[in-house]
Parts: C-alpha cells; structure tokens; sequence
C-alpha cells in the first residue's frame, strides 16, 4: 500500500526531532502510540525499518536516512500543488472550517465579503486539531486555541469564560457560579486523544491538582451535549457556546478562577493567496471592531 503525505510529515518529524514523545506532543499533536503506529505502518510499506531506538535514544537507520531528504520533497512538491491548484481553481471557492457552532454574528457577516467568491462553512471533528486545514480541504478555520503550531499563523478573535454544561437535575444546576473542586469528581466529556493539547484544555487538567475523571468521549459539540443531556457526564464549554447551545434539558454555570478560551481564525502560513487573506482580515473586522 502506497504511503500518505500524513505517514512522511510524520517520519519528518522524528527524524528532525530524534523523539517520538517531542514530535507527537510539540509537533504533530497526536499521542505517542498512534504515532508510533503510523510509523510502523510506514516501515511496513516501505519495507525497511526506519528508526533504530530504546528507551532513551531514537536514531535514523540507512534506509531512514535516504528517505528523509526525498520525503521533505515529496511533502514541499505537494504543498506546492495545493497552492498551484487553488490558484488556478475556477471555481473561485473558499472553505471555512469550524468545530463548534460560529454564531457570533458571523456567517451573515461574511456573505457578501468576498465578491465573486462562494464561501462555504465545513464542520471538522475534533479529532482532527488542524480544524481541516492540515489535509488541504479547509481554506480557513475558526478554531479554539491551542492548535498545532506547525506551519499555522492565527489571530485571536475572542476571548470568553469557560463554564461548565450540567444535566438539567444536577446537584449543581441551581448555583449561580460554580468552582473547579466542585466538580473534581464528576465524569467529563473529553475530546478525542488525538485532539492533542485540546483535549487537556477543556478538561482543565493544568488547573487541576489530578487529572479530570473522563466519563465519555466525543467527536463534536452535538455528542457532547447528548452525553451531557442523559447525565453520563458534564463539560466544559466557552460562554458563547453555553448561549449558542442552550436546550431545556441542559444548564450552563460560569466556572470561577479558570482562564479564559480564546476564538481564533487561522491559516496556512504558506498561503498567500489575496482571497485567503482577505477572509482573514474580515474575520479579524467583525470579530474585533
């Protein structure tokens, strides 16, 4: 089976990290094992081992070290063609990735932003922490802060307390504001692993003296708040998701002493296009003032 771009940005990343733990936290925000597996998998469709490691060292193999300079290649020349082809598209479409409901004022907003160009909304799971921008089909995404930091640039566009989602009948749901000891022992929706520095964000976890107790998972706001409505578990949420996602069966409470989420748009670093920019500047207009 022939190889993805993914596989060979991921074997870039160790062989110019030398570690699996650095390139799967700082670089590539996955977990360790899945991207081990993906190595592994890479190994096996090349048939060749690729790394030599142990417990502490993590060295290129011959064969690792022939690939590495044609997979930077392989990887530039299809950036290359990502930006050949949209420059060239006549089409003349842009896609706006989100995860999370926009709201804010913002689809109606932008409408008439870009003359002469069809603007179209994709949601993204949250297992994809590139918000769809990492595999090309997203041109920009409104994401929630931290995203990858690999090749990204970003402007903030809001800044909003997190509170936390409750079953309607919770012990909780007729506070007026609740802390994080209140809910150290509640299961939490989580985002998917491989959301990366996400996933901890909206668990809290750097807030936390333990971990947070995960109860489920989800791949989008909706599973969240299904999971949250059959009293399986709570989550946190930002306080415009808190109003744009308000239903009878769920109360949303400020959370005292966390920090803020931040609402960015984000882009390629790489790409220039006049358009792209523009969305951007538009986004940054309505957003901010």
């Amino acid at each position: 089976m022939d190889a993805h771009i993914r596989d060979l940005r991921y074997f870039v990343a160790v062989a110019e990290e030398l570690s699996f733990t650095r390139a799967a936290a700082e670089r590539l925000f996955i977990s360790q094992p899945s991207l081990s597996r993906q190595i592994r998998q890479l190994e096996l469709s090349m048939r060749a081992k690729l790394f030599e490691r142990d417990r502490r060292t993590v060295a290129l193999t011959a064969a690792g070290a022939a690939l590495l300079p044609q997979a930077r290649r392989i990887i530039e020349q299809w950036e290359g063609a990502q930006r050949a082809v949209a420059a060239a598209r006549e089409d003349r479409i842009l896609v706006v990735g989100f995860q999370t409901r926009i709201g804010r004022g913002l689809v109606p907003s932008m409408a008439g932003a870009l003359p002469g160009w069809d603007l179209r909304f994709r949601q993204v799971p949250w297992s994809d922490p590139s918000v769809g921008l990492g595999d090309g089909h997203v041109d920009v995404a409104v994401a929630w802060l931290p995203v990858p930091g690999g090749g990204y640039s970003w402007t903030v566009v809001s800044t909003e307390e997190r509170w936390v989602a409750l079953p309607a009948g919770h012990r909780l749901a007729s506070r007026a504001e609740v802390g994080l000891a209140d809910l150290a022992a509640e299961p939490f929706v989580a985002l998917p692993v491989s959301a990366g520095p996400m996933r901890d964000f909206w668990l809290a976890n750097d807030q936390r003296t333990a971990p947070a107790v995960v109860g489920a998972e989800a791949e989008t706001a909706e599973e969240a708040f299904e999971l949250v409505a059959s009293g399986r578990a709570v989550v946190l949420v930002s306080a415009g998701n808190a109003e744009l996602y308000r239903r009878e069966d769920v109360v949303c409470l400020p959370v005292a002493g966390l920090p803020p989420s931040r609402l960015a748009v984000v882009w390629r670093r790489e790409d220039r296009r006049r358009a792209v920019r523009a969305l951007v500047a538009e986004f940054v207009r309505c957003m901010c003032g």
